[in-house]
């Protein structure tokens, strides 16, 4: 009895058929739930990858403002202060951005991105960032605000008579042997802007976009007119006519040198009216039979050699960005002269300095009116907010 007793204890046939119903029965009940719960993953996956897709595009629809706002290829203003586009295809959605001026060197961006689910069940549809920058712009004002301005040594020569102050970056670097009716400052007083070549070649380039090439000369007996005009090269201006005026209609850039030719008894006078003369290489103004009239800019980033006659008293910069300046024009001269090496003024001139406020002057001078704003120096993001669309 006890052999048949441990014969059928030993005896294992029909265990792994229990085992097998016992995971079947197990695994009809969970499969269920998996299933509904894997789909509903899948689904879910699609949305992440939907709101992803959108996040990113939307994010892209800011970067993009943002570059046009660099660029200065946004036309907003105090007095016109929205504007919008669209981009077809980010990452598959379609991109709305507006971009608002809210004052004060702020810059509302709002950047949607629209997804056409084509009647999912999804109930998210779209993306939208909302972002604030605050940006700075090209202000170089604080130069006008003197008569004479430096990076390095300023020389007045005996008999000179400047009316207006005077700023350099140390004051014992001045040699004054003339008179300074006004203050002398350095930059233990307070520290100026100083601009770099490219950011002024930028600014004047946008203005002569697509303005022809005048040549390598220009006769004003044959043109009393000129500008916006781009010259690649050196340009020679020049009169062999009778007495004749050329006067500016828009920015004049020249990409090497710029020469006003001493005519040798043929009087003319260059009237800026109120525009301005950018050279990439240096700018002289002859002695005799020359004259400037007219507010305007006179800017090189290479030498000035200045010395027309001065006919009228309205306000003119003389800028040399990277070089000196000698001066030494006949008659009194008003305005500004700044110089980024040196500053010499011969014996016997006369700086007389007045407010450059409502001269039209065409410089970089920070925010102004209601019609545009000036170039963009810098920018950063203020805040960034995702706002997520939902289906009514």
């Amino acid at each position: 009895m006890k052999t048949i007793i441990k014969r059928l204890a030993r005896d294992e046939k029909g265990a792994s058929l229990v085992l097998v119903l016992i995971l079947l029965l197990v695994g009809g009940l969970i499969i269920g739930p998996l299933l509904s719960y894997m789909g509903t993953g899948l689904i879910t996956g699609d949305v992440y990858e939907m709101r992803t897709d959108e996040l990113y595009a939307a994010d892209a629809g800011v970067e993009d403002a943002i570059w046009k706002i660099q660029q200065g290829d946004v036309p907003v203003c105090p007095g016109d202060p929205e504007w919008s586009y669209n981009i077809a295809d980010v990452n598959g959605k379609s991109m709305e951005i507006s971009i608002e001026y809210v004052g004060e060197g702020i810059y509302k961006i709002t950047s949607i991105a629209v997804t056409d689910d084509g009647g999912n069940t999804a109930a998210i549809t779209g993306t939208a960032i909302e972002s604030y920058l605050s940006v700075s712009y090209m202000d170089f004002s604080s130069l006008l605000d003197n008569a004479i301005v430096s990076q390095d040594t300023i020389d007045i020569q005996p008999g000179t008579e400047v009316d207006g102050d005077v700023w350099l970056p140390d004051e014992d670097d001045l040699d004054n042997k003339g008179a300074i009716n006004g203050t002398v400052n350095d930059e233990e007083d307070f520290e100026l802007t100083w601009p770099t070549a490219d950011q002024l070649s930028t600014y004047y380039l946008a203005l002569v976009e697509g303005a022809p090439d005048p040549g390598e000369s220009i006769d004003i007996k044959d043109t009393k007119t000129i500008g916006p005009c781009y010259r690649d090269g050196s340009l020679v201006i020049d009169n062999t006519g009778g007495p004749a005026t050329l006067v500016l209609e828009g920015t004049v850039y020249v990409t090497g040198d710029l020469l006003f030719q001493q005519p040798g008894g043929n009087d003319y006078t260059v009237d800026l009216n109120g525009h301005t003369i950018f050279a990439e290489g240096s700018i002289d103004f002859p002695s005799n039979h020359v004259s400037i009239s007219g507010s305007g800019c006179i800017i090189a980033v290479g030498d000035i050699n200045f010395q027309p006659s001065i006919a009228g008293d309205d306000f003119v910069l003389v800028m040399s960005i990277e070089g000196r300046i000698d001066f030494k024009p006949s008659g009194e001269f008003t305005g500004c002269v700044a110089g980024n090496v040196h500053v010499q003024l011969q014996p016997n001139c006369t700086i007389n300095w007045i407010s450059p406020e409502g001269k039209g002057l065409d410089f970089p001078m920070g925010a102004g009116g209601d019609d545009e704003l000036p170039p963009v120096a810098g920018v950063s993001i203020e805040s960034w907010e995702v706002i997520p669309l939902w289906r009514e």
